[in-house]
């Protein structure tokens, strides 16, 4: 694989990227004249019809960096394009992003996903959708059902590769790409860089380019990070505290779906607006709770990791980590969900004296240190002496299961756990 410095680099305009007129017409109406660093990397090459490999964190702007070439391609021509996601989240608002463009070339997109009726999205089929973007484990149900080919898909895209092995979707995955015929091009875009992505780019890319725009682990860098050391007792009046001194829209992180639904409780229960969104959510509570966040009329979200990769709501404030995540990566996605556009974020984690094995994970995955900070609301609470090295370090999770809202299920069907 090559590197994405050994190509010159790209002009500095969609049209000297070579986007053609009708998508140049659409960038303009919303406002949008500058591409982000992967933009500028990944189009021109995936235009050109290239394998690529783009490692990037979310919030770079990778939903055009793969949505508007590929589009551009299918008018030229091509019969079919397929984007793989973990998420319902991820499956919706990309074809959100992409719709507006697709409809001005007369390209029809479909959503499948887990959570939706299945005789809709059969429906949907026979309008001969050219671009389907699905969830691994749905879009299996599809296969299984004959009610589907992928026979015709000359574009390939899986966004958010990592989240998706990492999810346990290794055996859908493997099978859609079984289905999919060789001669094709395929876009895979990761937050990081395991070693089964390597394996897999290995065995199903044609000389993919790789780019990487941002090293593994960077947090946002317009994010202001806070630590606070509190006991368990006290976070919830903290909570309130933190929202009375930071206006605006807030996403609060809970480690647990249980957690995630008692803070909403109780912040409904205050008067102060919030709503949920985790794996135990129908996909329709999971949309109009997501909605009403965009919208305002939902001033707290509350969310397990299911969210710390798909939501794109670009004036988020305060992203409020109540619970440290069990993933020390996670803490960086989700910390992302602020900051967004070339906007300035904040956010805040509250951590328990006993969390030190937590705290130093994560800051060794950012390279850098979180600034404590003492809540003048709070008493004086220090870290636990005497733990053992790596003490309050999370156990690891067993590959495509986890504690809260990671399982599988809440994206498509839940597949098969390997045995080891």
């Amino acid at each position: 694989m090559k590197p994405g410095n050994d190509h010159n680099a790209p002009s500095s305009s969609f049209k000297d990227m070579g986007v053609n007129a009708a998508l140049l017409k659409i960038l303009d109406q919303r406002g949008i004249d500058t591409p982000t660093p992967i933009q500028h990397q990944a189009i021109p090459l995936a235009i050109e019809g290239k394998d690529l490999i783009g490692i990037a964190q979310t919030g770079t702007g990778k939903t055009f960096a793969f949505g508007l070439p590929m589009l551009q391609r299918l008018a030229e021509g091509k019969k079919r394009g397929l984007i793989l996601l973990p998420t319902r989240e991820l499956a919706y608002q990309v074809e959100e992003a992409l719709k507006p463009f697709a409809s001005a070339l007369g390209i029809r997109t479909a959503v499948f996903v887990g959570g939706a009726p299945i005789g809709l999205q059969r429906k949907m089929l026979k309008q001969n959708p050219r671009v389907l973007i699905a969830t691994p484990g749905r879009l299996n149900d599809h296969l299984d059902k004959r009610t589907v080919s992928l026979k015709e898909v000359e574009i390939l895209v899986l966004d958010e590769a990592d989240r998706m092995l990492d999810m346990g979707f290794k055996p859908q995955i493997n099978k859609i790409l079984s289905q999919v015929p060789k001669q094709r091009q395929t876009l895979l875009f990761s937050a990081t860089m395991p070693q089964e992505i390597f394996a897999l780019a290995k065995n199903e890319m044609h000389m993919p380019l790789r780019i990487e725009v941002a090293p593994e682990g960077t947090a946002a860098a317009k994010v202001e990070q806070e630590l606070i050391i509190v006991r368990q007792q006290d976070k919830k009046n903290l909570l309130f505290t933190l929202l009375q001194e930071h206006p605006g829209k807030v996403l609060v992180f809970s480690r647990t779906k249980h957690g995630a639904k008692k803070i909403t409780r109780i912040l409904n229960d205050k008067r102060v607006h919030a709503a949920e969104i985790h794996a135990n959510r129908s996909l329709a509570q999971r949309r109009a709770a997501l909605d009403g966040f965009k919208k305002g009329k939902v001033r707290v979200l509350v969310a397990t990791d299911i969210a710390s990769r798909g939501i794109d709501v670009s004036d988020i404030r305060l992203v409020l980590n109540y619970d440290l995540p069990d993933d020390a990566a996670d803490y960086v996605h989700r910390i992302g969900r602020t900051g967004r556009a070339g906007r300035t974020g904040k956010a805040i984690s509250l951590a328990t004296p006993t969390q030190a094995g937590h705290i130093r994970d994560i800051e060794k995955l950012i390279r850098g240190t979180i600034q404590r900070k003492k809540h003048a609301s709070l008493p004086d609470v220090a870290m636990e002496k005497g733990m053992k090295k790596g003490g309050g370090r999370p156990q690891r999770r067993p590959q495509g299961r986890s504690s809260n809202s990671r399982r599988p299920g809440h994206g498509s069907r839940r597949p098969q756990r390997r045995r080891r």
